[in-house]
């Protein structure tokens, strides 16, 4: 079994924010791979399905980014799942928008969603990062994530989301380099 984290803010003032990207991939995951209904579990909402032959749990923490972590520690706990069974899927600054990396393990680059995860159960766990690139000055940076897509943005978002879904099961199996390989294949 895996847990599968996508991080945002709960409220419909957030849901077109590129920091709630995370959900939007959870929500196409769960869609495209038929999960079941939406659970109110673990001060979130959760999904359970299968992704190929692998039983994944998507949540969606309902505690704002900052205190994500509480809710997928209280996931883990409840799963009794190590820290390899766990990716979170997150928006990316460092990564030019609509780009599809993953990593094992690292720093939080100012994420306070990866901050809280990693104060709650160490910071050694899969990472799948959405890129939405960086407006330039750092000072731009809080009203730029916490913005909305723009409408011009909105066929390549559904794209990436499409082709997150589409391959999800590559991820699924443990294979991130083919994962990464088709989904930029699909967006090229």
């Amino acid at each position: 079994m895996q847990l599968w984290v996508g991080l945002g803010n709960p409220g419909t003032q957030y849901a077109l924010n590129r920091h709630n990207v995370g959900f939007m991939a959870a929500d196409a995951i769960a869609e495209s791979w038929r999960f079941g209904p939406v659970q109110k579990k673990f001060q979130g909402w959760l999904r359970d399905g299968r992704i190929g032959s692998e039983r994944v749990i998507l949540l969606k923490p309902a505690t704002f980014m900052n205190e994500s972590g509480r809710a997928v520690a209280e996931a883990m706990r409840f799963y009794k799942l190590e820290l390899s069974a766990l990716t979170v899927w997150h928006d990316e600054l460092d990564l030019a928008p609509f780009k599809v990396k993953v990593k094992q393990g690292g720093g939080t680059a100012g994420h306070n969603g990866l901050r809280s995860i990693d104060q709650h159960l160490g910071a050694d766990f899969r990472r799948v990062r959405l890129g939405i690139g960086h407006p330039g000055h750092k000072d731009r940076v809080t009203g730029y994530v916490l913005g909305n897509y723009a409408k011009a943005e909105m066929d390549p978002l559904a794209d990436m989301l499409g082709a997150v879904a589409a391959e999800a099961e590559w991820l699924a199996k443990g294979d991130d380099a083919r994962f990464m390989n088709d989904v930029a294949l699909r967006l090229s």
